[in-house]
């Protein structure tokens, strides 16, 4: 399938919604970046990530959604993330935390997050 040339009105109507929400332990990712836990950062499911307009595969460190931000809120609290990295594990719509992202929205001992409402930003 072929998409339109990326913009900021397609990114910010580009699948967003309801979702679960983890967290994971950082490193490099997908985007070619080396992030640490304390950093605001969020893994994307593959789904989107491989579909984000204007990406034609290759180097996934090249794919327009690296860099973007995301408004993630979950029972009133919300966090601002940047999307770093590609998240094979997760649902379509499901976005993996830093730890200290995650907790801004809740307790870590949580673990999954039901229903953290998202949205592109940038």
């Amino acid at each position: 399938m072929v998409r339109p040339p990326c913009t900021i009105h397609l990114v910010r109507s580009f699948l967003t919604g309801v979702v679960s929400g983890t967290f994971y332990g950082t490193g490099l990712g997908s985007c070619g970046i080396t992030n640490s836990d304390t950093d605001f950062i969020v893994a994307i499911s593959h789904i989107i990530y491989d579909a984000f307009p204007g990406y034609t595969s290759g180097n996934p460190n090249n794919n327009p959604a690296c860099g973007k931000k995301i408004r993630a809120t979950y029972q009133g609290k919300s966090v601002e993330v940047t999307a770093v990295d590609r998240c094979v594990g997760c649902a379509e719509f499901d976005l993996d935390f830093s730890p200290s992202a995650f907790d801004q929205l809740a307790d870590p001992s949580i673990g999954r997050l039901h229903g953290v409402q998202w949205q592109w930003i940038s």
